[in-house]
């Protein structure tokens, strides 16, 4: 169940970087996040705490639902 998760997160987390015209270290740096972590995220080996979520919500300029709103595939 988690890789039918984080994947799928990781993959809106890029999307949304890309809209916002950023690369992995200009998000991390507004983030105060890793650039590392950022990767990890959108290559669905990272599972976000409540608190990192915030953080890039901020950074991306987006309210922290907007993180959350993407399709899981349940097959």
């Amino acid at each position: 169940m988690n890789d039918s998760i984080l994947n799928p997160f990781g993959l809106h987390i890029k999307q949304l970087r890309k809209e916002a015209a950023l690369s992995q270290e200009e998000l991390a740096a507004r983030s105060g996040l890793d650039r590392t972590y950022i990767s990890g995220i959108e290559r669905g080996l990272r599972n976000v705490s409540l608190i990192n979520l915030f953080k890039l919500a901020n950074a991306l300029n987006v309210a922290p639902e907007t993180l959350l709103a993407f399709e899981v595939d349940n097959d």
